[in-house]
């Protein structure tokens, strides 16, 4: 009668997080048994457990380097820079991983490096696609390789672990490059400022405003933590092209109107988010006006 999802309120009795996750206990009794953690890719709900488990179970990590620094900056967060074993393994990679062979497939996804994981073990093969959608055309990283999945489906599986949001839905998910041009379209026809809140790990939709930016004589900047932080590490690990320009955020004031195209957080209405920032005239970098233009691009 024990419930499978026990709520944790933040012992700051003024605080109004709350985490909620289920109880590990099983998989750190059985620690001395795990071969290791893959981490898929990079989005929060892949990598943000990630420094509150590794203490209980303490066993070697595997991610691709865009995902690795990402995690190497959370764990530096909570003081375990340098104290988690993370194994870097390139896209496409096949790793022997304790008793099992794992394979890493690329897919498209709206972060860097999505991975899905053929897992070979003696009894037969799991396929786990992790987090997906089909994208012939990419703004950045490789197609939606069909023909890969197709032989794919061809082999026998033990089972097959899917997660696809609208999964169940009829139809296609609107492509990055086809949402890139809509956003222009719009952006184009601005007469004021414009602010595009988005996802801060859509890296190519980053990409995307930026040379928008270009395309109508704007100059890009970044508001929130979560966008400078993904920005820094793409630029790091090479996704982020040398010619598309981020302004310092403390020269948007100056500029005028119809110059200035700001990405911002918030897009999921968070209330310290940059956008909520915005909406109250709280902002230290400048205040929405009658023309500004403000955009919801999540999708």
């Amino acid at each position: 009668d024990e419930p499978l999802v026990a709520p944790y309120l933040n012992q700051n009795a003024g605080s109004r997080h709350h985490v909620v996750a289920p109880d590990p206990a099983f998989i750190v009794q059985q620690r001395e048994q795990l071969a290791g953690l893959v981490i898929t890719h990079g989005h929060e709900d892949h990598v943000g457990a990630v420094a509150a488990l590794w203490p209980r179970l303490r066993c070697p990590v595997f991610a691709t380097p865009f995902t690795a620094e990402i995690l190497h900056r959370k764990l530096g967060q909570v003081g375990l820079a340098g104290k988690v074993p993370v194994q870097i393994v390139r896209p496409d990679a096949t790793l022997t991983v304790g008793p099992f062979v794992l394979s890493w497939l690329a897919i498209t996804h709206s972060i860097p490096e999505p991975q899905a994981l053929l897992i070979s073990t003696s009894a037969g093969a799991v396929f786990h696609t992790a987090d997906w959608k089909i994208d012939a055309q990419p703004v950045s990283g490789k197609p939606f390789n069909a023909n890969l999945y197709r032989q794919l489906g061809e082999t026998e599986l033990l089972a097959l672990v899917g997660d696809s949001t609208n999964a169940l839905k009829p139809g296609f998910s609107i492509s990055e490059r086809i949402c890139a041009e809509g956003l222009n379209t719009v952006i184009k026809r601005c007469t004021g400022r414009v602010v595009v809140s988005c996802f801060g790990s859509n890296i190519a939709r980053l990409m995307s405003l930026a040379r928008i930016a270009q395309q109508t004589g704007r100059y890009m900047a970044l508001l929130g933590r979560s966008l400078e932080n993904m920005h820094g590490i793409a630029k790091k690990t090479g996704y982020w092209p040398d010619d598309l320009d981020v302004l310092e955020k403390a020269h948007i004031g100056y500029l005028p109107p119809d110059e200035v195209l700001v990405v911002a957080t918030g897009s999921q209405g968070e209330p310290r988010a940059a956008l909520n920032r915005m909406a109250i005239d709280a902002s230290p970098y400048f205040e929405l006006e009658a023309g500004d233009t403000v955009i919801f691009s999540s999708i």
